[in-house]
């Protein structure tokens, strides 16, 4: 008997994966934690049936939501890291020498624990000791924070359950006030293709533009997200994600990238009319 794992798009279209076996199934104080082995993508990690990354396109979403900002001021020292239980954010941010500290505040501490089993490419900087974990709710945490971080990543799940707060006025409010004065906000910003996704999107957008001066989008193509389409959000005090894109100097760090180039960076930022439509009318 052939296994599937299946998610719901929208309630008319699902995505499905044909699946080798369970490696993992456990309901933990938050959430549900399944990881599955597949021919076509590896193993891959849901939360309550929601697919959150898979070994064979996790790359594209993390190296766009860590290179774009870091691309944008190479002088990020302090890092906050929220969510991202998975390991994949911070894999990334270690692969710069300048980067002094790195606090990842996530609320559920069993995720960590069978991403570092059974995801290990992903999950494989939590030894480095620039990094502090805090296990709590990111939205307790940011409260408490003023002028600290000079990048913040908001690496949240969808917004409901565990990671509604995230998508709340009052926390991209005290996102801002943690942040230096240069510092940069990045967050998974959702799809704009299905209705419910859009909706969602269009309402953290409007959050973040009402307490950011600059605020862009920008996306990228994942094939296991909802429609393969997905955005993510640029929002700083002052430096510009295009005009700040200091090209030389990224490129002379020579990190050896999948999906992200400074080229492909400028590109990101040009949006489709339908999604233009949809941030203006947010």
């Amino acid at each position: 008997m052939d296994l599937w794992f299946s998610e719901y798009h929208s309630k008319n279209v699902r995505l499905s994966i044909k699946v080798d076996k369970q490696l993992y199934s456990k309901q933990s104080e938050f959430q549900r934690i399944d990881v599955f082995e597949s021919k076509e993508f590896g193993r891959f990690l849901t939360l309550d049936g929601f697919m959150m990354l898979t070994e064979r396109d996790e790359f594209i979403y993390h190296e766009m939501i860590v290179h774009p900002p870091m691309a944008v001021n190479l002088s990020v020292k302090n890092v906050l890291v929220v969510g991202a239980g998975d390991g994949g954010v911070v894999r990334e941010l270690c692969r710069y020498k300048s980067v002094e500290k790195i606090d990842l505040v996530e609320i559920d501490r069993l995720v960590i624990e069978v991403c570092r089993e059974y995801l290990p490419s992903t999950a494989c900087s939590f030894d480095d000791p620039r990094l502090s974990i805090y296990y709590q709710d990111g939205l307790k945490y940011i409260r408490k924070c003023e002028n600290k971080y000079d990048l913040i990543i908001v690496d949240s799940t969808d917004p409901f359950g565990p990671g509604e707060g995230l998508f709340t006025k009052e926390f991209y409010g005290n996102c801002h006030k943690a942040l230096t004065k240069d510092g940069i906000m990045l967050n998974q910003h959702e799809s704009p293709f299905y209705n419910n996704d859009a909706v969602a999107m269009q309402r953290a957008h409007k959050r973040i533009v009402e307490s950011f001066p600059v605020s862009r989008v920008y996306q990228a193509h994942i094939p296991t997200y909802p429609s393969g389409h997905w955005l993510f959000g640029f929002a700083s005090k002052g430096l510009h994600p295009i005009h700040g894109l200091n090209h030389a100097a990224w490129n002379s760090l020579q990190i050896d990238t999948k999906y992200y180039n400074t080229q492909l960076h400028i590109g990101a930022f040009a949006l489709p009319n339908y999604v233009e439509d949809l941030l203006t009318n947010s």
